[in-house]
């Protein structure tokens, strides 16, 4: 268990000087697994009887216990961290090879039939990657309008018609907000298309139209956990390629029926 989880299992036991202690620690983890008592109660200016109380509210019986817990935590991160490459080479053969798997016709035929295209991504990471989404089909000439917000999307629902379709970016595909949307399209007979990473969430079980990404987790140095969208942007490119090739088939289709 992470020291930030320790942290807030025991919060309703802390008081004032416990969280300044600890926010200390949590600023200079690095630092303070080398610092004896003495040291570390100088630096928070409190007694040495205040640190040991306040560590043993974590859950340890005493100081010399919870510098190793610090130490064997950073080492174990460090060790963690080494790996962060290879998980992303990983991540990205794992895609590829799911994408190359994958038929895409059918998600090539919504977008190709559709008179209006929205995307949403769920938070500020999405919408990136949404912008980029939007960016590369309009190279296509194929305009895809930005819903920026919740606030936006409530608006637009009841515009929105079953001739329409919605691409919907979430990283999770747990965003409480989106059951009420999803349901709301569902009810009007608008399709919608989620792109999420590879794992179980509500958003791909509302829709047939599902595209995912294998992406993986890993923790900064200070403690924040970090998870790349740059596999999204793969998926992307390969549903143009894709995209593409289906319009070619089309208009291929059509001069064929013409003759």
């Amino acid at each position: 268990m992470k020291i930030e989880e320790l942290i807030n299992n025991n919060y309703n036991k802390l008081n004032e000087n416990d969280i300044y202690i600890l926010k200390y620690i949590l600023q200079n983890k690095t630092e303070c697994f080398n610092l004896g008592i003495t040291e570390l109660a100088r630096r928070c200016n409190v007694s040495k009887t205040t640190i040991l109380r306040c560590i043993k509210k974590l859950g340890f019986e005493g100081y010399s216990e919870f510098r190793i817990y610090l130490k064997w935590k950073e080492n174990d991160l460090d060790k963690t961290n080494n790996n962060i490459v290879e998980k992303l080479i990983i991540d990205i053969n794992q895609t590829i090879n799911y994408l190359k798997d994958r038929d895409f016709t059918e998600i090539c035929k919504l977008i190709y039939n559709a008179e209006n295209i929205f995307v949403y991504g769920t938070g500020a990471p999405q919408r990136v990657v949404a912008q980029a989404l939007k960016q590369t089909f309009f190279a296509a000439n194929k305009y895809l309008y930005m819903i920026e917000g919740e606030g936006e999307f409530e608006g637009l629902i009841d515009k929105i018609t079953k001739n329409d379709i919605v691409i919907i970016i979430s990283l999770s595909g747990n965003t409480t907000s989106l059951e009420s949307y999803t349901n709301k399209l569902s009810l009007k007979g608008v399709e919608f298309i989620s792109i999420t990473k590879l794992i179980n969430n509500k958003l791909s079980t509302k829709t047939q139209y599902n595209l995912y990404a294998t992406t993986s987790e890993f923790l900064l140095k200070s403690g924040s956990e970090y998870e790349a969208f740059t596999i999204f942007y793969i998926l992307i490119e390969v549903l143009f390629r894709h995209y593409i090739n289906y319009e070619i088939d089309m208009k291929n289709s059509k001069l064929k029926n013409e003759c």
